[in-house]
């Protein structure tokens, strides 16, 4: 594929990738929909931990140049998008994990609510 068809290719799947998470969103119940984006914040706080680690021990020149206030502010903000675009894109498998988790939670906390509260 050339370069030319490359970045609409990506862009066009991304695209995709974005409104099908969002059609699942939909389909989901409140409290599901409320734990699957906890999961997803989740997810991207991690991978952001990662990145920036990744980044810091890169060496004093990196992507936006030499270290030091003004390099640290953009590379934590480059670092919270990559990680946001790499969770859009799937993650790394972490976010459904700790959806299921939640809802499992929920689920037990329902049930011993309905009966009775004793454990």
């Amino acid at each position: 594929m050339s370069a030319i068809l490359a970045a609409p290719a990506a862009k066009l799947a991304l695209g995709v990738a974005v409104n099908l998470a969002g059609g699942i969103a939909d389909a989901l119940s409140p409290a599901q929909a409320k734990a699957k984006k906890t999961a997803d914040d989740f997810e991207a706080v991690f991978l952001e931990n990662f990145t920036q680690t990744m980044m810091s021990s890169s060496g004093t020149e990196g992507p936006l140049g030499e270290n030091g206030t003004g390099g640290d502010v953009w590379r934590s903000m480059l670092t919270q998008e990559y990680a946001k675009q790499m969770q859009r894109s799937g993650g790394v498998g972490l976010s459904d994990q700790i959806m299921r988790d939640l809802i499992q939670v929920q689920a037990a906390a329902s049930a011993t609510k309905a009966g009775g509260g004793h454990a």
